[in-house]
């Protein structure tokens, strides 16, 4: 089920070390974080990279328990799938030539940035757009 989700959000695949680099820094923010809610979020990145590992063909061993993964994926598909539709739909109104395909945070605007450019949107635009979105999107974590 978790890879016909992430076939859905058909997001880019990387290499093994792309993924193993990622657990890494996901499993940092989430030793690093003390409230609730937070954490709980950031364990949901943590299930995100290793089942997007799995989903590249790649053997990503989970670092949790088997109830931490079920905890995970329940915080994981909500916000997942809220942020691809909502990079989706900032897209179309940007006029990107492509469907956008992304799932990072919304209210980083560095991160805006780089998926602008990524999609060959003006930076400042779609930076504008998605906070606009964000008004409207409130539970985008």
């Amino acid at each position: 089920m978790l890879n016909t989700w992430h076939g859905w959000l058909k997001m880019e695949k990387f290499d093994k070390k792309w993924h193993e680099d990622d657990l890494a820094d996901e499993l940092a923010e989430y030793y690093e974080e003390t409230k609730l809610v937070k954490k709980w979020s950031e364990l949901s990145d943590v299930v995100y990279t290793c089942t997007r590992g799995r989903w590249g063909g790649f053997d990503i061993a989970f670092p949790f328990s088997r109830w931490q993964f079920a905890l995970g994926v329940v915080y994981m598909v909500p916000k997942y799938s809220g942020r691809w539709l909502f990079f989706r739909s900032a897209g179309r109104k940007a006029g990107a030539s492509r469907e956008v395909h992304e799932v990072r945070n919304p209210k980083k605007t560095h991160k805006l940035h780089t998926i602008a450019e990524k999609y060959n949107i003006g930076p400042k635009h779609f930076q504008e757009i998605c906070e606009k979105q964000l008004k409207y999107w409130l539970l985008l974590l």
